[in-house]
């Protein structure tokens, strides 16, 4: 259910992490709203706010431009746009954070699905002059695909209308009913004005109608994690370790870092693609054996059996393994400059396994103004997001992504240069009114 009230969540222990994302149309502030974060909640250094700060001056502004603490590429700080996609990390005293600020260009929309994609959260800023554009139809519907659980809607520069609430509320109004479409879980929307700091980290002393969060309030207390995804149990095995030495003759190991879940020693767990069976006779965790390992964590998994398994492979619990399949019906988000076309030959990257596949078909493309799939399209150009049914030379344990974010993504790429085509997520995209349950397939075997 979508909802524009404050989260009610305890506050998160300060161990934990939430990584977020940015997004938003042209010069609606991504990258001040960045800057003010960061100066406001004293997580920049002395000397980056002295850099910021002469390079302001040389460029004649009165104050610091905090945009520049994440445009870090010449041509960004030159032309004042994002153009890649800037990481920064840093910490209050109840949260840990990784922060991506992605660009608002059209043509750099596909940035914004890999700063996204584990995302637990994205801020989608709205100018307040300029309210729902198509760009923000589009960042909604890469969140909604993604599956981000918790979704912000900033509207920036509150400042330039007289932090007129009308002008707030009608906003918010326009984006949480289509993003209700998109079945976005949660929509929480907070003005705000990013160059003047009101309710990023401090509260307003100028909207005294807004009662709720801080956006910085909002990102320490909204639950981290990326929900349903984190029940199936999946560890894509990277490396094969087998040292033969003396002393671990018979030491054969399957590394790799744990998709979601969590594994026991003593489990009985299968082996995909093959099927094989086996269970769990040890873990080790950074050198030292544990009972239990769960997501995220880089782990050395043994079994009981000496079974054929190889990079590639994904070892599962026995009772909860994905069907095998050749054929994947799924959504994607097309990132490369080169159409996807019908019958086009790519690589398809799932997990650790990169497998020979071709593109069967192109049912169908989203049109972000009404949410409609339009048919047979005939391609995909870049940024657009389609219906595509895939067929890989061998079978893959592709979950539904609904299920699980990481297994149930892929990559598809071009088998000639190793482009990046294509950003995949298998089974159900996300449910329209105007979707037809023709169009609403998972993943067949």
């Amino acid at each position: 259910m979508t909802t524009l009230t404050t989260t009610t969540a305890e506050t998160p222990a300060a161990t934990t992490l939430l990584r977020f994302a940015t997004a938003g149309s042209v010069d609606d502030g991504k990258s001040t709203l960045v800057g003010r974060l960061l100066h406001d909640s004293k997580s920049v250094l002395a000397d980056q706010l002295e850099a910021v700060e002469r390079a302001s001056a040389a460029r004649g502004q009165d104050g610091p431009d905090l945009a520049l603490l994440t445009d870090g590429l010449r041509a960004e700080r030159e032309q004042g746009i994002t153009i890649d996609v800037a990481y920064r990390y840093f910490a209050t005293p109840r949260r840990r954070f990784v922060l991506a600020d992605t660009p608002g260009h059209v043509q750099y929309t596909r940035n914004m699905v890999t700063g996204a994609s584990t995302a637990d959260l994205t801020v989608i800023l709205v100018d307040a002059r300029n309210g729902v554009v198509e760009q923000t139809r589009r960042h909604a519907a890469i969140a909604a695909l993604l599956r981000v659980p918790h979704v912000v809607l900033a509207v920036n520069k509150m400042d330039l209308v007289d932090y007129a609430e009308p002008v707030f509320a009608a906003i918010a109004e326009e984006f949480t009913a289509y993003a209700t479409e998109l079945g976005v879980p949660e929509v929480t929307a907070i003005p705000i004005s990013a160059l003047a700091g009101d309710n990023v980290v401090e509260p307003s002393a100028t909207m005294g109608w807004y009662g709720g969060p801080t956006v910085l309030e909002h990102l320490e207390r909204v639950p981290a994690g990326h929900g349903p995804g984190d029940r199936h149990a999946r560890l894509p095995v990277q490396y094969v370790i087998r040292p033969q030495t003396a002393e671990h003759p018979d030491y054969r190991g399957y590394a790799g870092q744990i998709a979601a879940g969590s594994f026991r020693v003593g489990e009985a767990v299968t082996v995909l693609p093959s099927g094989r069976t086996s269970r769990i006779s040890g873990i080790d965790l950074l050198g030292r054996p544990v009972e239990v390992a769960r997501s995220a964590q880089s782990v050395t998994v043994l079994l009981e059996d000496d079974l054929d398994v190889s990079r590639g492979d994904l070892i599962v619990p026995s009772g909860d393994a994905p069907a095998t399949t050749r054929d994947i019906a799924a959504t994607v988000c097309h990132v490369a400059d080169m159409p996807l076309t019908v019958g086009r030959r790519v690589l398809l990257k799932h997990g650790t396994r990169t497998v020979k596949a071709v593109v069967q078909d192109i049912p169908s493309r989203l049109a972000l103004d009404d949410l409609s799939l339009r048919p047979r399209p005939g391609q995909l150009v870049a940024n657009d997001i389609g219906r595509v049914q895939v067929r890989t030379a061998e079978p893959l344990p592709v979950d539904s992504y609904a299920d699980s974010r990481r297994t149930g993504s892929f990559l598809l790429i071009d088998p000639d240069d190793g482009t990046t085509l294509a950003a995949g997520m298998a089974g159900e995209s996300f449910v329209t009114a105007r979707e037809s349950p023709a169009q609403h397939s998972a993943p067949s075997s």
